[in-house]
């Protein structure tokens, strides 16, 4: 209902327009080590540039973001030079479809002009097309070209845009004031007379995104980020915690008491919170797993809330469709991106969302059942009643497959690197190691063959090998199975010959919380990222398989089929289910999420795989941020779980 609200909506947009400029460079960095042509003048070697992209910034990418929503008419109000850099900034707005007839162009050259009383200085003028040049080596950018620094702007521009906005006000259902940098609208005097067409129109809400000089607007929709606000507030506000959540909510909703504005304040990865005055609503960050770059995020969530709020939604209903537009432009890499209404339909109402980060990241907050490990992140419903429990089997039952991701990352790391493996810099094999592990840790507990669908993009995205060599996700998952099935059979070996039992693969009293929810009635499900297949002869081969009375699942070979998802929605279709009437047991914040987002009871396990017994750190965040309601390390406690759920 709000994309469709968007169409209907007219917005302006006065600010800083900049032209992004990406010049992508032939290999030669700026220490001048690799080898490359060497200019015959200066005897310096020469940056040669191999391809160039320009794209819309600044105010420009807040029009472009508006554009790309679907918005009916957005106008363009800003100043551009008389030099090249304008001529394409204006051809871009036109070929966006932008109206530009609020553009002012401003002269380059300083000119002078004379009063009663001799030169009058505030009339002066001289002006560049601001543009910021981006020079890359790799994936890698250099130091940055900008255009427009010492820029000062005409009384008779300023009257200009001035004149535009006003009419613009009149007629549209938004307005955007982007400020990028102090010699724009930043200009000394400039925000007193915005602020006095802001007053002529009070129907209208502006929107202000000021890098600087946020707190000289009057009247105004403020978004912020969380360190800005807390700027804005210096002096004033009573708890200095930093950029915790309960600070940001409290900073938020005051500013909001003294604008009488709704305000938007972005936390990165971990969403936005907006307060009208009254109220103050927290937005969870969404998940992503691949490769961001936040260069234009800022311009997007301006966008998506000043078409929002031009479209007559509420705040609220702004920050849901902001937050899920920024997740998709973070995405989109070396490029100060969009969003469009088919690409937040696609993520949908209900994305992966990051749950309580903060405590996530701050394991001295926790609080325990007490006398126990059992950690509660939120309070469990009070008519708790569970018909179903999900089991995910690695890590959670089963470690069978312990050591997987010892085998999954020197894997990634090599096709990622493909024919430079053996010659890139230690520094380069390093950052490629550490992408490889936090790709495997934002995935854990997805099915093998999306997370090879994630590396078949690594590899395309890192540009180390060639497209032409480059396989698809179920190439890359032959080669990961056939190393890691090599150690499962031989574990599962070691089981059929009686060298070992059952028990020397399980997290502590596994079998025995299977027999104890089989016995009250609870119906059992094993849930897994792995081959259905493989799934059902490891269940077998440690002899609790009858347990779940063919009710095993796993991968099926297809990346649009999601075993835990799949058998959530079935359970509780068919079983027409509340959310406190089904739990799901999982060492991943795959199975966490989904369950979450069904309204279940999240029982997270911290397992040490390697004792099989016992907490282990690294696992806590990721599954809090996944939703976890409940922190186990292990089943050793059962007795106060089984009473914590209400199954004593």
């Amino acid at each position: 209902m709000a994309l469709a609200r968007l169409g209907k909506a007219r917005v302006a947009v006065i600010g800083d327009f900049c032209l992004d400029a990406y010049w992508h460079l032939d290999g030669q960095r700026l220490d001048g080590q690799a080898a490359g042509p060497v200019s015959v003048e200066t005897g310096l070697p020469v940056r040669c540039v191999r391809t160039q992209r320009y794209g819309l910034g600044g105010a420009g990418n807040v029009v472009a973001n508006l554009l790309d929503l679907g918005v009916k008419q957005v106008r363009a109000i800003g100043l551009v030079g008389d030099d090249p850099w304008g001529t394409e900034l204006m051809r871009l707005l036109r070929t966006r479809g932008a109206d530009v007839t609020g553009m002012v162009q401003e002269k380059s050259r300083k000119r002078k002009v004379e009063s009663g009383n001799g030169e009058n200085d505030e009339a002066t003028g001289q002006w560049q097309t601001a543009v910021y040049a981006k020079p890359y080596c790799g994936d890698e950018e250099e130091n940055r070209l900008d255009f427009g620094a010492f820029n000062r702007m005409s009384a008779a521009a300023a009257q200009a845009l001035l004149a535009a906005l006003d009419a613009a006000a009149g007629q549209c259902d938004a307005v955007v004031i982007n400020q990028q940098f102090q010699s724009g609208l930043g200009q000394a005097g400039f925000i007193k007379k915005l602020n006095r067409v802001i007053a002529k129109h009070r129907r209208t809400p502006f929107i202000v995104d000021a890098r600087d000089f946020a707190a000289s607007f009057r009247g105004v929709v403020l978004k912020l980020n969380a360190r800005e606000a807390a700027k804005l507030l210096e002096g004033k506000r009573q708890d200095l915690v930093g950029y915790a959540l309960a600070a940001v909510k409290a900073d938020a909703l005051q500013l909001a008491k003294l604008h009488g504005k709704p305000v938007f304040v972005t936390r990165g990865e971990r969403g936005i919170v907006v307060a009208d005055g009254k109220n103050v609503t927290e937005i969870p960050g969404v998940q992503i797993i691949e490769r961001t770059d936040p260069v234009g995020a800022g311009d997007t969530v301006v966008a998506a809330v000043a078409a929002a709020l031009g479209g007559g939604c509420d705040a609220v209903t702004a920050a849901r469709l902001a937050n899920i537009a920024a997740s998709i432009t973070v995405k989109k890499l070396r490029t100060t991106g969009t969003a469009t209404p088919a690409e937040i339909r696609a993520v949908g109402p209900t994305p992966d969302f990051v749950y309580a980060p903060d405590l996530a990241e701050n394991p001295r907050a926790a609080r325990y059942v007490p006398g126990t490990e059992i950690e509660l992140v939120r309070d469990l419903p009070a008519d708790i009643h569970i018909r179903h429990a999900i089991f995910d089997h690695d890590g959670t039952l089963s470690t069978l497959r312990e050591g997987w991701e010892k085998i999954m990352e020197p894997m990634m790391v090599r096709a990622v690197l493909g024919p430079r493996y053996d010659d890139v810099t230690p520094e380069v094999f390093a950052s490629v190691i550490k992408l490889a592990k936090g790709f495997i840790d934002k995935t854990t507990g997805i099915q093998t063959l999306v997370q090879m669908q994630g590396l078949a993009k690594l590899v395309r995205s890192s540009g180390f090998v060639l497209e032409k060599d480059i396989l698809d996700e179920h190439g890359y998952k032959a080669i990961y199975n056939a190393q890691l099935l090599d150690m499962v059979r031989q574990r599962i070996g070691k089981l059929k010959r009686g060298e070992l039992e059952p028990k020397d693969f399980q997290i502590k009293n596994a079998d025995l919380l299977l027999q104890r929810l089989h016995a009250h009635g609870v119906k059992l499900y094993l849930a897994s990222g792995t081959d259905q297949a493989d799934v059902i002869a490891e269940a077998k081969a440690m002899g609790y398989a009858d347990l779940f009375e063919g009710r095993i699942f796993g991968s099926v070979g297809d990346v649009n089929v999601e075993a835990k998802k799949i058998v959530l929605e079935r359970i509780i279709r068919e079983n027409d289910l509340a959310g406190h009437e089904f739990a799901t047991f999982g060492d991943g914040p795959v199975e966490m999420r989904e369950t979450h987002k069904c309204g279940g009871i999240c029982i997270g396990l911290c397992s040490d795989e390697i004792r099989r017994f016992g907490f282990n750190p690294g696992k806590r965040a990721r599954l809090i941020r996944g939703g976890a309601g409940v922190l186990v390390p292990d089943f050793s406690q059962i007795e106060p779980l089984l009473k914590l759920l209400q199954l004593a």
